[in-house]
């Protein structure tokens, strides 16, 4: 009798715990920058967090530091799903130091690609322009679109933290100086199109840009050589630094692309790291998920339901059998 009573004490025991584990993760907010890449893995954490482990998740805007900096100094929002951590690599580490947050997982296994680069016509016809000694003897190739007497390089838009390391390596390869006005796009969608556009009259082009990225899939670029190789500690400790007054000329070493949280949200909510620290991305899948968007015109939130459908093999990987059918059994109800 006793045994019984002990045994059904534990399973109730079990029971609860369950209950409480699965009932911990609560109100979950989630940055949703404003990329394409960002925004879609966002949507797809809130609809798997949502169905597969039952929390109530939500988009919050975000963008690099703003986010980066709420994260550390007031414990929100819970989760950054892509985080390029090069661009303010010093403060995310005081804050894991600290206490505050935390790297939960790799949003991106090969990692991010940043650079400047010309159109692959532009090469073909001439390799040198695959240099920066090229670009800056054949600057007058790249007409500025308000002032004839420059040429254009298209930077980083204003708020993105990418625009300190662009501002810093256009200062340390006095490209100023060949004539070269660092132009801001205005947004993401400025800078894509400026691409597009050159593209579509083959005409020159030389700029900032990433990977993986739809726009890199669908336009051949090629990034340019500076002729220096990968000064790590110094792209670190200068490019990334507004107030780093000696920028010497470096090219982007490959950028870690994270999952960051707060710990309070590590903390309560265990099952979710595990997911987290098993959702990744490698960056030909990405591409293709990107121009899918693309063409398709479709939203972070629209793309989930084409995610889910068509990359099982993929995010099954991320969760357990039970998890996994809670996802699936959602997605067909949409």
């Amino acid at each position: 009798m006793r045994k019984t009573f002990a045994t059904t004490l534990l399973i109730a025991s079990t029971s609860l715990s369950t209950f409480a584990n699965a009932s911990e993760c609560g109100t979950v907010t989630i940055a949703d920058m404003n990329w394409n890449s960002a925004t879609l893995i966002a949507n797809i954490d809130r609809f798997i967090l949502e169905h597969g482990f039952d929390c109530d998740a939500e988009l919050v805007p975000g963008d690099t530091m703003p986010t980066g900096t709420a994260m550390i100094e007031k414990g929100q929002p819970d989760i950054a799903p892509e985080f390029w951590s090069n661009s303010m690599k010093s403060a995310l580490d005081q804050g894991v130091a600290d206490g505050r947050i935390r790297y939960a997982g790799v949003t991106l296994s090969d990692g991010g690609e940043e650079g400047f680069w010309v159109p692959a016509y532009m090469v073909e016809k001439d390799p040198s322009l695959a240099t920066i000694a090229g670009i800056k003897a054949n600057a007058k190739l790249f007409k500025h679109p308000e002032d004839p007497s420059k040429s254009a390089f298209m930077g980083c838009p204003a708020g993105w933290n990418c625009q300190i390391s662009t501002s810093q390596l256009f200062d340390a390869m006095n490209l100023a100086d060949s004539g070269f006005d660092l132009i801001d796009p205005g947004s993401g969608a400025g800078l894509s199109g400026s691409i597009a556009k050159a593209y579509e009259r083959e005409e020159a082009w030389f700029g900032y840009y990433w990977a993986p990225t739809a726009v890199l899939g669908k336009y051949k670029m090629v990034k340019v050589d500076f002729g220096t190789g990968i000064d790590e500690k110094h792209f670190k400790e200068c490019i990334t630094q507004n107030d780093c007054l000696t920028p010497k000329a470096t090219m982007y070493p490959p950028s870690a692309v994270d999952s960051v949280v707060t710990e309070e949200f590590a903390a309560r909510a265990p099952e979710v790291m595990a997911y987290l620290a098993a959702r990744s991305f490698r960056n030909a899948q990405m591409n293709e998920l990107l121009a899918w968007m693309e063409d398709q015109q479709a939203d972070g939130e629209y793309s989930v339901e084409h995610f889910i459908t068509n990359y099982e093999d993929t995010w099954s990987q991320w969760v357990d059998s039970a998890t996994a059918k809670k996802i699936k059994k959602a997605v067909s109800e949409l």
